[in-house]
Formats: structure tokens, C-alpha cells, sequence
């Protein structure tokens, strides 16, 4: 600061009278810029979010804003590798050592400190285990409660007991992002006693997250930016972890809030910002592409759009007219035309981008029929399923024709059944695809309508109320593990606001999906897996239908070296391997 005083002097000295407003000015500016993080005084990369983090209270952090700058700060003992998507350490210092018979697993930790250079030890890891158990944490608590108990022979070790066998253990249990006990024990003594201590964690806002991360917290302007600088003490600077040599190699990071794609793309265009960590609409690519300084990045995610259909009424109760929606539905013309062939075309509830898990040998109704043929199709599965009709779709010279009155197989009249989307507006892909799958089901006389509506209403109506006939919904951002297969058809599940919002119930399903999650042995389990997937591609109380791509922009003038992987180049392989471009 002496010297900005000395400096402050010299300009009001020589500064001649009339001059001072702009002296004044000048000093102003010359403040403003040693004041606040500039991208350019340091080796800053700004990246542009839609909105602001909503907390950054890890047990309350739901959202993605806030998701993206925590994984930044908090670390789980494992992480992905990029390339085939293993679990690979990251706290942990090599894999998980299993003990079948005493049911436990033994893991050893990297040396590590948390951001104020104290030592992060297993007694971390252990408080953060028990910590969530303790208080039900509900994003947490699934993985956790058949964790029977807890141990640290030394300050490097940490030994699990299962109460009984959960694959999840690995893909769930070992990914949770771990917490410093000294931070979090006094927040909790504080709590325990108190009638709803859950509800009080929840409640912490918490300004100075202690980091174990690449970076840590330094600023955060409501409103404007959440600046992160590298943390000094971060466990991987220098190593080689995988094949990547781990930094950071970047003095920080910038989040920059937009509000809308529209100003976050023109600050991408003009260098504001070096990268927008959102996925882009199909309306920006080809400006940014003739851009010579932005870059286009393309990766799969891990994410599936569907047909949902209510099992529980008619004629969605029937095979026969799930079989004849999936073949009159033309997933080719959903990716080419109305996803503008940023998507891929999904056969199957698990994603073909996790191809560990993903079957390619499921079903593919109507796969290279044109329109035609798939009405004939459709038609011909109808007729066998004993639906009528006043004047069927297909004449008996085998041609196309105006189908009326369809009649259910009890010889009644089919009423008109209701798609539900989410509105334009929020995804008009999705509200097209509404309105397509409309129009295919009246060309075999089915009477059908889209209705959009806004999100929250329809996640009610179809979770809770089940009050619906069809509905088009999706996942953005599903698991890797897809133990999720059996939280979404189990019967079990079949219940206001549970999981399995089309009451499906087979109860061969359920017993193969239980087996799944205590198959300890990943082969083992891949089977299992793989035979879901063809009972629920059999049955149909989903129809899948896309995958989107994801699309991000970056500017490479400034930083290079971007990981890519399943779910996009925003990872945290990517934000400590990135190195500034050195120009000339």
C-alpha cells in the first residue's frame, strides 16, 4: 500500500489544477485494477455460469452453479478417469483392498492437507461417514446407511464395514466429497441438541469453505463473480496421477454470471470469458465456429430423454399399445431433424456413452422402417393385441389411409390421451417431440394431444399425483453407476413421489434388480445389468428416445489442454491440467 500512497502523491504534485478531476480519474482506475482480480495481472481463467451458486453449504448444494464451483474445493477419495470412466484414486492412494468374508473394505490415503495447511487424515474421511449418518444428510444418506461401522488404524488408513454386500459402495460410497473435521464437529456440537439438528446444517452459510481441492474460496461478489485462487497446499501439485501431471497450472479461477446464453456467448465471442460452462443450444454453433479464436468441444453425456408411460390405466396397461407407440415414434427424425443431429439415438434406459454398462443387443423397434412401414407395423401389433377400428390406417390393398375411431380391445372407445411436455420455452425440443409423437399416433387413429406445462407442475403430476397417460421427460446428468435402473422400475418404488413414476411391477425385474445391488463382482454384476435392460426393452414402461450431445464453447488463446470425457470438458481433470498458451 506504500507504494500506491507514493504513487498517489506523485500524480497530485504534478498534477496542475485544472487537471486534478482527471488525476482523481486516473487514480480511481489505476485502484479499480489492482482492487479486483483481473484475468490478465495473474494467469486467471474467467468462466462464464448462467447464474450464481445458490450456497456453498456442501449438505445443501443441489443445484449445478453451486456444484461446479464445490468441485473444486471438496474431494472424494475416488474420482473417473476420463478415458473409460474407472474409478481411479484421487484422496485414496491406490484401489480399494476388499475383504469378501469380513465384509470390509481397506483404503489408503495420499498425503494431504486441507487449504490452512493443517493434515487431512482418515479421521476426515471417517467424521465425514459418520457425520451424514448420524444426521440423515438425504443427498448422502443412501450411500452410507449400510455402512455398519467405521475405522482408522492410523491417520492414513480407513477400513469400511457393510452391514451386507452394495456395489454402490464403490461407485457411490467412495466418490462422497469429504469434509474437515475441525470445520464441521464444532457446526455439529453446536447442533446436535437441538430439536431438528439436520435443519440447522442446512441452514449454515458457510462463507470460508476449507479446501482440499485445486483451489480455494478468495472472493465471492454476490451478484458479479466467485473468484477461486489455487490452493497452495492441494494434495496432487506435481504428481502424476493417471496419465495427466496434475498442477493446478493456473493462478485461479473466475466465475462470471450471465443470466442469459445471449450475453454469456457474446462474452465468449469478445474474450471476457475463456470458457461458458453451460451446454450450448444449436442456434450459437455455427457463429462460434467461424470464430477463430473459440473452440467447439462435442461429448457424450450421461443422460437419457423418454416416453414415460401410466401402467396403471388403460390401454397404457397394454404391451400391444406400447409396442405400436415405439414403432410409430421415429427416433432418427427426433436427433436429425429436431435435435439437429446433436444427439444420439437411445435404444436403451442406460446411455450407449456408459459403455460398460449399456447393451447394445436390446431391441430396437421400428430401426430403419420409413413412415410407412411403421404404421404398418404399429397396425399389425394393434390388430394382434385386439384393437378395431371404424376405418383402420392400412386399407386391404395394404395401402396408408385415414384411420378413424380406434376401439380398445374390450370394444370400447379410445379417449383422447394427453403427452405432456415441458413448455417451450424451458425445452422446445422436448415440447416438438410432444407434438410429433401427436401426430404419429393419429395417423393410426389414435386420439392424441401435447400439452405443455410448466416443469414443477408436471414433475407433480406425474411423481406424485400419477395422474397422467404419457409424458416426455429426461435425465441431464444420470449417475455413471446405473444402479438407478433399479430405483426406477422396482415395484417397490411404485408410491407417491417415488422413483418408478409408470407403476411398473414384474417381479422378476425386482428380484434380478436386487441381486444387482449386492453383485460385489463387476462382471457378475454387468450380466445382471445387461439382462435388466433387455426385461425393461421387452416390457416398455419407458420409451427411450435420445441422448443429447453436449456442446461447449472455450476461446484457446489463453489456455489450452482441455480433458474431455463423458459429461463434458468441465471436469476437475481439466481444471488442473489446463495450461496458459505462452504467445510470442
Amino acid at each position: 500500500m506504500h507504494h500506491y500512497l507514493k504513487m498517489k502523491r506523485k500524480f497530485y504534485h504534478a498534477a496542475k489544477p485544472g487537471a486534478v478531476c482527471f488525476t482523481l480519474f486516473l487514480w480511481m482506475l489505476i485502484m479499480s485494477i489492482y482492487s479486483v482480480p483481473t484475468a490478465y495481472a495473474k494467469n486467471y481463467i474467467k468462466i462464464g455460469l448462467l447464474e450464481e451458486p445458490k450456497t456453498l453449504n456442501i449438505w445443501l448444494a443441489t443445484d449445478a452453479w453451486s456444484s461446479k464451483v464445490l468441485s473444486q474445493i471438496y474431494q472424494p477419495l475416488y474420482i473417473r478417469e476420463p478415458k473409460n470412466l474407472d474409478l481411479t484414486p484421487w484422496l485414496a492412494a491406490e484401489n480399494p483392498v476388499y475383504d469378501a468374508k469380513a465384509l470390509t473394505y481397506t483404503v489408503k490415503m495420499r498425503p494431504a492437507k486441507w487449504s490452512d495447511g493443517s493434515e487431512l487424515t482418515s479421521e476426515d474421511v471417517a467424521f465425514t461417514g459418520r457425520f451424514i449418518k448420524t444426521l440423515k444428510v438425504p443427498r448422502y444418506l443412501s450411500s452410507w446407511e449400510f455402512v455398519k461401522k467405521i475405522e482408522t488404524p492410523d491417520k492414513r488408513t480407513i477400513r469400511f464395514t457393510l452391514r451386507e454386500p452394495k456395489a454402490i459402495f464403490l461407485s457411490r460410497t467412495l466418490t462422497t466429497p469429504i469434509v474437515q473435521k475441525k470445520f464441521w464437529e464444532a457446526i455439529l456440537e453446536r447442533v446436535q441438541n437441538l430439536e431438528k439438528p439436520l435443519l440447522e446444517v442446512l441452514k449454515q452459510k458457510i462463507k470460508s469453505p476449507i479446501s482440499s481441492g485445486p483451489f480455494v474460496l478468495k472472493e465471492w461478489r454476490r451478484g458479479a463473480y466467485v473468484f477461486l485462487q489455487k490452493n497452495e497446499h492441494f494434495f496432487g501439485r506435481g504428481q502424476k496421477i493417471g496419465e495427466y501431471d496434475v498442477g493446478p497450472h493456473i493462478d485461479g479461477i473466475i466465475f462470471k454470471f450471465f443470466g442469459t446464453s445471449d450475453a454469456a456467448v457474446l462474452a465468449l465471442q469478445k474474450g471476457s470469458i475463456d470458457m461458458f460452462w453451460w451446454g450450448l443450444q444449436e442456434g450459437y454453433l455455427a457463429d462460434l465456429e467461424e470464430h477463430k479464436e473459440v473452440k467447439i468441444y462435442t461429448s457424450e453425456k450421461s443422460a437419457l430423454y423418454y416416453v414415460g408411460f401410466n401402467l396403471r390405466e388403460k390401454p397404457f396397461n397394454d404391451l400391444h399399445f406400447r409396442k405400436a407407440v415405439a414403432l410409430a415414434t421415429d427416433k432418427h427424425f427426433i436427433v436429425k431433424r429436431i435435435l439437429q443431429g446433436y444427439a444420439l439415438q437411445a435404444d436403451s434406459i442406460v446411455p450407449s456413452s456408459n459403455a460398460f454398462w449399456y447393451d447394445p443387443n436390446v431391441p430396437r423397434y421400428g430401426d430403419g422402417l420409413n413412415r410407412d412401414e411403421r404404421i404398418r407395423k404399429a397396425h399389425e401389433v394393434l390388430k394382434e393385441g385386439g384393437y378395431t377400428w371404424e376405418d383402420p390406417p392400412v386399407n386391404d390393398k395394404g395401402e396408408i389411409v385415414e384411420a378413424e375411431e380406434i376401439r380398445l380391445p374390450d370394444g370400447s372407445e379410445m379417449e383422447m390421451l394427453t403427452i405432456l411436455t415441458p413448455p417451450a420455452d424451458y425445452d422446445p425440443q422436448r415440447a416438438m417431440v410432444g407434438i410429433m409423437i401427436q401426430e404419429w399416433l393419429k395417423m393410426l387413429g389414435i386420439p392424441a394431444t401435447s400439452k405443455p406445462m410448466p416443469l414443477g407442475s408436471l414433475i407433480q403430476q406425474v411423481k406424485t399425483r400419477h395422474d397422467f397417460d404419457l409424458f416426455v421427460l429426461g435425465y441431464g446428468n444420470l449417475s455413471l453407476d446405473p444402479d438407478y435402473l433399479r430405483n426406477f422400475f422396482v415395484s417397490k418404488n411404485s408410491k407417491p413421489k417415488g422413483w418408478n413414476t409408470s407403476g411398473y411391477n414384474n417381479p422378476s425385474f425386482d428380484v434380478i434388480a436386487d441381486a444387482s445391488a449386492d453383485a460385489m463382482n463387476r462382471e457378475d454384476r454387468k450380466k445382471l445389468i445387461w439382462e435388466m435392460q433387455g426385461i425393461l426393452m421387452q416390457d416398455l414402461p419407458w420409451l427411450p428416445l435420445y441422448t443429447p450431445k453436449l456442446a461447449e464453447g472455450v476461446r484457446e488463446d489463453r489456455f489450452t489442454g482441455w480433458v474431455g470425457m463423458v459429461g463434458g470438458i468441465g471436469n476437475r481433470w481439466s481444471f488442473c491440467t489446463i495450461k496458459p498458451v505462452h504467445k510470442r
